[in-house]
C-alpha cells in the first residue's frame, strides 16, 4: 500500500513512518477476515473466529492512529478514522446480533462491506506521496 516515497517535508516524517507503522496490524486484520473464504482445497476457518481477530486487528490500528495525525493529513485521518469505525460497527452487529451471512456469496459480500471502507488508508497513502513532491 505504501510504496517508497519521495522525500517529505520535514514536519510530515513522523507521521508519515506512523502511517507506514499501522500498515502491517491493518493487512494482517484484513488477511486473516479473508480466511473465512472456503478454498479448493480448505473449508474456510469459522467467520466467528476472523471477525475476532478483525476486530482485534483494527483496534490495534485505531490505537495508533493519533501518531499519524496531522494539519495536512487531516481529511485523509478523519476519513480513515471514520473507516475504521465503520467496519468495527458492522463487525460488532454481525457478532452480536447474529447476522451470519448466507452463503457463499452472502459471506463474500460481507467481507467486502467489511473491507471496504479500508480503502481510505490506500487513498491516504496516495495523498502522501503526492506530499513527497
Amino acid at each position: 500500500m505504501s510504496p517508497r516515497r519521495r522525500r517529505l517535508p520535514e514536519h510530515l516524517e513522523g507521521p508519515a513512518r506512523a502511517f507506514d507503522d499501522l500498515l502491517a496490524p491493518l493487512e494482517r486484520a484484513r488477511a486473516v477476515l479473508t480466511e473465512s473464504v472456503p478454498g479448493t482445497r480448505l473449508p474456510g476457518r469459522f467467520l466467528a473466529e476472523t471477525l475476532s481477530e478483525f476486530e482485534d486487528g483494527l483496534r490495534e490500528v485505531r490505537g495508533r492512529m493519533d501518531a499519524w495525525r496531522s494539519p495536512d493529513l487531516e481529511p485523509g485521518w478523519d476519513a480513515c478514522s471514520r473507516s475504521l469505525d465503520g467496519s468495527l460497527a458492522l463487525a460488532d452487529r454481525v457478532r452480536t446480533e447474529g447476522a451470519h451471512p448466507d452463503g457463499f456469496e452472502g459471506l463474500i459480500r460481507l467481507i467486502g462491506d467489511l473491507l471496504s471502507p479500508l480503502d481510505a488508508f490506500e487513498r491516504a497513502a496516495a495523498r502522501l506521496r503526492e506530499l513527497g513532491g
